[in-house]
């Protein structure tokens, strides 16, 4: 139970030093900031945690990378990370190599939410702790899941969305990759709103782009041939939604 305490508390520091990587949130002075990671790093020294992204080819993920990379510094703990692409088969490798390494607790952001599940009840049976990140897992023992509101965040873009139209219009919805929480509840949030609260919007195309700015561009495009009106476009996250403007400049419905 203390090393479970102990990790807790690790990461608990971590996560919250690679969020003040963040330059706005560099209020402290530098004499504050190198007294605190002096008393966290004592207690911190010696572990070895693993850091399993869905991928790194999407900048939100680099930023994670490198804000963990910095705090695990600071810390001084040993970070491991793999990318796994957004292949749930790469990821589930790359997982069974941080058990055989041993590592002290495991970090994931899924690819997918049921198939990540065997990697964690392997992780569960080493004895390693597991924390989820951003995308949530279906099973397996997590000791705590780290993420913003993706209803929430859904509700918030089609209430902003409803607003901007007046109440009424055609709308795109991209989707991102099938199987993963951030999707399905950003994609729940968007559609509660609009049919509970602004019904004279229509969805009239919904297709899935994959978190990805190249697909947002080629799915949005052909999007723009067979819809000749679009008064809106919603998607699961920043990158499809630039790859989505790309597209509409290119064909002058920017």
């Amino acid at each position: 139970m203390k090393h479970l305490q102990k990790l807790l508390f690790i990461m608990l520091a971590l996560l919250l030093l690679a969020a003040c990587q963040q330059p706005a949130a560099e209020e402290a002075s530098p004499e504050a900031a190198a007294e605190e990671g002096e008393e966290a790093a004592p207690a911190a020294e010696g572990y070895t945690l693993g850091l399993s992204l869905s991928t790194l080819n999407n900048p939100f993920f680099v930023t994670l990378k490198e804000g963990a990379e910095a705090a695990a510094d600071e810390l001084g703990v040993t970070l491991i990370v793999v990318d796994a692409q957004d292949d749930p088969a790469r990821e589930a490798t790359n997982i069974e190599d941080l058990i055989q390494q041993g590592v002290d607790a495991i970090l994931v952001n899924p690819t997918d939410a049921d198939a990540i599940v065997p990697s964690i009840q392997k992780a569960n049976e080493a004895g390693i702790p597991v924390f989820t990140i951003d995308r949530a897992a279906a099973g397996g023992e997590v000791v705590s899941h780290i993420a913003s509101d993706n209803v929430a965040g859904g509700r918030m873009a089609a209430e902003f969305l409803c607003e901007a139209l007046g109440g009424e219009g055609k709308v795109v919805e991209l989707e991102g990759i099938a199987g993963t929480s951030a999707a399905r509840d950003r994609g729940q949030g968007f559609n509660d709103y609009m049919s509970e609260e602004c019904p004279g919007v229509e969805i009239i195309a919904r297709q899935t782009a994959n978190f990805n700015r190249a697909e947002g561009l080629s799915v949005f495009e052909n999007i723009l041939q067979a819809q000749p009106e679009i008064d809106g476009v919603f998607a699961h996250n920043d990158e499809m939604i630039l790859g989505a403007i790309e597209a509409a400049k290119a064909a002058g419905r920017a």
